[in-house]
C-alpha cells in the first residue's frame, strides 16, 4: 500500500469562461428552438439540414462549479433530427467533458475569482510556504483582466495585496513583517525590470543558488506601506511592458509580467535562536498563445508571436513531462526563461494555483481545445512544499539593542495606557455629570408636569366626589323604593297612602335621572387622563439617558421611574382621602333624622302604653298625627333634601357616660296641649290627620299583643 506524501501538493487548476465581446455577439449564429414539423407521418416535408452555417456559436457550456463540456451539440429539434438522419456527414462535435477544482462562467465576478484561488494562498505564505498565481490561455481570453483588473473591477493583484496588508495589520503586535515586492517581464526571451525608471536597458540573468532556487541578478526590489502603494507601482511598470494591438486583441500583452511579492517574518519576543520565516508570492501575467493566421502578424510582431509561442510550448513540455512518471527524472526547463523562472512553482517547494482563461467563441477553437487539455493535464502536476524558516543566532550586543528596544516599547506603552486611563476617566466623569444632569431635569420635567396637570387632577377629584355621591345617592333611593315595595307586598290587597304612592313615583323619576347622570360623570373619568404629561415627560427623559449611555437598568432610570410612580401614588391618594372623608358625612343627616323619627315613634308609643286607657284615647289622636307628619316629612326629605334636617351637636359625656343632649320638644309634650291648639294643627293638615278615602291603608282593629310582647301594666296608686 502506498501512502501519499504529507507534503504532496497538487497544483489546483481553475478555469474562467469569457463572455462574448460586442463582435462576437453580433455574429452569432441563432438557433431554431421552434417545433419541427415532419409533415403527415412521413419524412417528404423535412427540412433540409443546415450544417454548413457561417457565424460564430459557443463552443464552452459550464455544467456546474467543476465541470465543463467543450464543443457541446446542439439541443434544439433541428439539430438532433439532423444528427439523426446524416450523422456521417459534415463534421461532428467534440463534446469533450473537463473536470477542475473550479470552474467559472461568464457571469463570475472579480471578487468570486479571487476568493476561490488566490485567497486561500495568503495564510500559507504568512506561515512561510512559497506561493504562485499565474495565468494561462490563448490571446484576448482575459488573462490580464483577470490578473490586474481595472478601477471598477480590480483584479487579483489589488485584492491580494490589500488582504495581505490587512492579516499583516493583525498580526502587528505579534510579528514584525516586512514586505518587498519586484516586477519584471519577459519579452522575446529577455528580462527586464519594469520598476527601474524608463525600463532597463539591458537584459538581466537569472541566477541558481546551492539549493537550486532561481533568482534574478539585478533586480530592483521595493517595500510598499500599503496596498495603494503597490498599486502605483503596477500602474508605472505597466507603461513601460510591452503591449502591441494585433487582430485577435486590440491591447494584447506581448510579454510575460511576473510580480514577486517576499514576506519576511520575526516574533516581536524571540529567544537566542531567532526564527526567520521567508516566503514569496509570485503573481504571472503570462502572454497568450496565438496563431499568425489568427493574429495577421507581420514582420516584428510575427518574431513576438514565435518567442511567446516558443516559451509556452516549452512549459507546455513541462507540464507533460511533470505528468508522466518516466519522464519526470529530466523536466525541460532550460527550454527558455519562462520555465526557469517557473520552476518551483510548477514541480517545486511552492503552492500554485493557475487559472485557466479560455474563449467561448468557436472562433478560437483550437486554442480553447489545447488550452484545456494542457489545463487537464496540469491538475495530476504533485509539488511538495516545505516550511522556510531560518534561525538566526543572536549577539550578546543584539540582545542589550533589543532590551533597550523593549524597555523603549514598555515606556511608551505605560505612557499611553496612563493617557488612556486619563482619557476613559475624563470621558466617564463627563458621561456621568451629563446623566446626573439629565436626570435632575428629568425629574423637574416631571414635576413641572404633574403641577400643570393640577387643573385636570381637581377636575377628576370633583367628578369622583360628584360620581360617589351620586351612587349613595342612587343606593339611598334604591332601598326607599324597596323598603315601599316590600310593604305594599305585606299588605295584600290594601292600598297606600297617596302621598307615599307620589313619593314612590318620584323616587323612581329621581333615579332615573341619576342612573343618567352616573354615566355621565363615569364617562367623564374616562376621558380624563392628566398621567398622559407626567408619562411623556418620563419617555423623554428615560431616551435622553439612553442616548446619554444610560442602560435600561441604571440608577438614573429608575430613579424617574419612582419620582413618576409617587406623583401617581400622591394624586391617586388625594382622591382617595377625598372619598373617604365623604364617605364619613355621607347620608348623616338622612340616617339621623329617619333614626330620631323613629325613636320618637318609639317613645311616644311607650307613653301612650304607660297612660291610662282614657288618657291614651284622648291623646292619641294628636300624638299619632304628629308622628304621621314627621314621618311624612322626614321621608319627603329622603327624597328631595329642602337642607332642613341639622344634626344637634353632642355635649361631652357626663360622669356616667351618658352624654348630655340640648332640650327639644317632644312629641309626646303635646299630650297636654290646650284643645284649641290640636284642633289647629289639625286643621292646617286635613290630608294627614282626617281618615283617607281613597288610596289609604284602613284602620285596623287593636288586638290583643302578640305573646312575644308584653307590657307592663301601670300599676294603680292605693286610695288613700
Amino acid at each position: 500500500m502506498v501512502f501519499p506524501d504529507p507534503g504532496a501538493s497538487s497544483i489546483s487548476v481553475t478555469v474562467r469562461v469569457r463572455p462574448f465581446t460586442i463582435n462576437e455577439a453580433a455574429q452569432i449564429t441563432k438557433r431554431d428552438d421552434g417545433t419541427l414539423f415532419l409533415g403527415d407521418g412521413s419524412l417528404a416535408g423535412a427540412p433540409t439540414p443546415k450544417l454548413g452555417q457561417k457565424g460564430i456559436r459557443p463552443v464552452v457550456k459550464v455544467i456546474d462549479d467543476k465541470c465543463l463540456i467543450f464543443d457541446p451539440p446542439e439541443d434544439n429539434p433541428v439539430t438532433r433530427f439532423s444528427r439523426s438522419v446524416v450523422s456521417s456527414m459534415g463534421k461532428r462535435v467534440k463534446d469533450q467533458t473537463f473536470g477542475f477544482d473550479r470552474v467559472f462562467d461568464e457571469n463570475t465576478t472579480q471578487a468570486e475569482v479571487y476568493e476561490s484561488t488566490a485567497r486561500s494562498l495568503l495564510d500559507s505564505v504568512l506561515d512561510g510556504y512559497n506561493a504562485t498565481v499565474f495565468a494561462y490561455g490563448a490571446t484576448g481570453c482575459g488573462k490580464t483582466h483577470t490578473i490586474t483588473g481595472t478601477a471598477q473591477q480590480p483584479g487579483i493583484i489589488f485584492l491580494t495585496m490589500q488582504e495581505l496588508f490587512e492579516k499583516i495589520a493583525e498580526r502587528s503586535d505579534e510579528k514584525h513583517t516586512e514586505v518587498s515586492l519586484s516586477y519584471l517581464e519577459i519579452y522575446n526571451e529577455t528580462i527586464r525590470d519594469l520598476l527601474v525608471p524608463g525600463g532597463s536597458k539591458q537584459g538581466l540573468m537569472l541566477r541558481e543558488d546551492a539549493n537550486q532556487a532561481v533568482s534574478v541578478a539585478g533586480l530592483s526590489s521595493h517595500h510598499p506601506q500599503d496596498v495603494q502603494q503597490v498599486m502605483d507601482m503596477i500602474v508605472s511598470g505597466n507603461e513601460y511592458r510591452t503591449v502591441s494591438p494585433t487582430a485577435a486583441n486590440a491591447t494584447s500583452s506581448r510579454s510575460h509580467a511576473v510580480l514577486q511579492i517576499n514576506v519576511a517574518q520575526k516574533d516581536r519576543n524571540a529567544d537566542v535562536n531567532e526564527p526567520h520565516t521567508m516566503a514569496t508570492l509570485s503573481i504571472i501575467d503570462l502572454a497568450g498563445s496565438e496563431r499568425a493566421s489568427a493574429t495577421k502578424n507581420r514582420g516584428e510582431r510575427l518574431l513576438e508571436g514565435a518567442n511567446i509561442n516558443k516559451s509556452l510550448l516549452a512549459l507546455g513540455s513541462c507540464i507533460n513531462a511533470l505528468c508522466d512518471p518516466r519522464k519526470r527524472n529530466h523536466v525541460p526547463y532550460r527550454n527558455s526563461k519562462l520555465t526557469r523562472l517557473l520552476k518551483f512553482s510548477l514541480g517545486g517547494n511552492c503552492k500554485t494555483v493557475m487559472i485557466v482563461c479560455v474563449s467561448p467563441s468557436s472562433a478560437h477553437f483550437d486554442e480553447t481545445q489545447n488550452t484545456l487539455r494542457y489545463a487537464n493535464r496540469a491538475k495530476n502536476i504533485q509539488t511538495k512544499v516545505t516550511r522556510n524558516v531560518y534561525n538566526v543566532n543572536r549577539h550578546v550586543k543584539d540582545f542589550l539593542v533589543k532590551i533597550d528596544e523593549q524597555m523603549a516599547m514598555i515606556n511608551e506603552l505605560k505612557a499611553q495606557q496612563k493617557e488612556s486611563e486619563t482619557i476613559a476617566f475624563s470621558k466617564f466623569k463627563k458621561q456621568t455629570e451629563k446623566r446626573d444632569s439629565i436626570a435632575r431635569e428629568g425629574v423637574a420635567r416631571i414635576r413641572a408636569a404633574y403641577e400643570h396637570s393640577a387643573s385636570e387632577r381637581h377636575e377628576k377629584l370633583q367628578n369622583s366626589k360628584r360620581l360617589r355621591q351620586i351612587e349613595r345617592r342612587i343606593c339611598l333611593l334604591s332601598a326607599w323604593v324597596g323598603a315601599f315595595e316590600d310593604v305594599c307586598a305585606s299588605r295584600e290587597d290594601e292600598g297606600m297612602a297617596p302621598n307615599l304612592v307620589s313619593m314612590r313615583k318620584t323616587a323612581a323619576s329621581i333615579i332615573v335621572d341619576l342612573e343618567s347622570s352616573r354615566q355621565h360623570y363615569q364617562q367623564l373619568l374616562t376621558k380624563t387622563n392628566w398621567e398622559r404629561a407626567v408619562d411623556s415627560a418620563y419617555q423623554n427623559s428615560i431616551r435622553m439617558l439612553s442616548e446619554a449611555g444610560e442602560c435600561a437598568n441604571g440608577p438614573d432610570n429608575s430613579m424617574l421611574a419612582r419620582e413618576t410612580e409617587l406623583l401617581k401614588y400622591n394624586a391617586e391618594l388625594e382622591v382617595a382621602n377625598e372619598l373617604l372623608s365623604l364617605e364619613k358625612d355621607s347620608d348623616r343627616y338622612e340616617t339621623r333624622a329617619l333614626l330620631t323619627a323613629q325613636v320618637e315613634t318609639i317613645a311616644s308609643l311607650h307613653d301612650i302604653l304607660g297612660m291610662s286607657e282614657d288618657e291614651a284615647i284622648s291623646h292619641a289622636r294628636s300624638i299619632l298625627g304628629r308622628l304621621l307628619q314627621s314621618s311624612s316629612t322626614t321621608l319627603s326629605n329622603i327624597i328631595k333634601p329642602d337642607g332642613s334636617f341639622k344634626i344637634t351637636d353632642a355635649l361631652p359625656p357626663s360622669k356616667r357616660g351618658t352624654p348630655k343632649r340640648k332640650k327639644h320638644t317632644r312629641i309626646s309634650d303635646y299630650k297636654n296641649a290646650p284643645a284649641p291648639i290640636m284642633q289647629a294643627l289639625a286643621a292646617a293638615a286635613p290630608h294627614v290627620y282626617s281618615s283617607p278615602v281613597k288610596f289609604s291603608p284602613r284602620r285596623k282593629k287593636v288586638g290583643l299583643c302578640k305573646k312575644s310582647v308584653s307590657f307592663t301594666p301601670k300599676k294603680k296608686s292605693p286610695s288613700k
